[in-house]
């Protein structure tokens, strides 16, 4: 069984229409060292596939995209 993922910092950027909560990310994902982990709150449908793609094309790594009612919970670990 896996331990479950604590975040070192948490994002709130809900509310916010894209590309706001993709820009969030990117600033709280630099204030963390590698390999520190950046949870992302968002409620913007699109922030599912925003997320998924911009984790792929920055090198980060996606652990976690959920969607819980009208919340979507992002966990992305820091690669470089």
């Amino acid at each position: 069984m896996s331990t479950p993922v604590e975040a070192d910092l948490k994002v709130d950027a809900s509310g916010l229409k894209c590309p706001m909560p993709v820009i969030r990310a990117k600033k709280g994902i630099t204030s963390v060292e590698v390999g520190q982990v950046v949870e992302i709150l968002s409620t913007d449908p699109g922030s599912m596939a925003d997320f998924k793609a911009w984790a792929r094309s920055t090198g980060h790594e996606l652990l976690l995209a959920e969607q819980q009612g009208e919340v979507f919970r992002f966990l992305i670990r820091r690669m470089k």
